[in-house]
């Protein structure tokens, strides 16, 4: 199969002309969560690449035909096996998944109703970092860093 981009087309795309499959190059949807107890944040340390052994805020990648805010709730299930209520929007944040694709990055408050807190799937610890004396740049991902830097200011 040749691969090549037809002239109408923007050099995001590629196009086979054999069988006329377009592929975009669209952001991959993801939503987190910013979850704040007793004054402090949740963040998780990644388990696998990119960006292994770093802190992140809880979340993953969109499931086909699951909204944003199930994910939220399905994530910090699986990552952290807590149950949590998915509050309001905080805003969304373009980014790169490490080298790859580009991401639309969803972040809302949540707050936890519930679980046992413990580390699993693709995350090797969870940590409660005081808001007051968190610096962002511990974050993993600049629209994770971006998230945090918007909610202190909000608070």
């Amino acid at each position: 199969m040749v691969i090549g981009r037809p002239p109408e087309h923007d050099d995001d795309v590629l196009h086979c002309p054999a069988c006329g499959l377009v592929v975009y190059d669209n952001p991959a949807p993801t939503a987190s969560a910013l979850v704040v107890r007793d004054g402090a944040l949740l963040l998780t340390r990644r388990a696998r690449e990119p960006l292994a052994g770093e802190w992140d805020v809880p979340g993953g990648f969109v499931e086909p035909m699951e909204l944003p805010d199930q994910t939220v709730r399905r994530e910090l299930r699986e990552e952290t096996g807590l149950e949590v209520e998915v509050g309001e929007l905080l805003g969304i944040f373009l980014d790169r998944y490490g080298d790859g694709a580009a991401t639309l990055n969803l972040f809302y408050l949540a707050s936890v109703i519930g679980g046992r807190e413990h580390a699993a799937d693709d995350v090797s610890e969870i940590g409660w970092f005081p808001l007051a004396t968190l610096d962002p740049a511990v974050v993993a991902f600049a629209s994770g860093r971006t998230a945090i830097e918007q909610f202190v200011a909000k608070a």
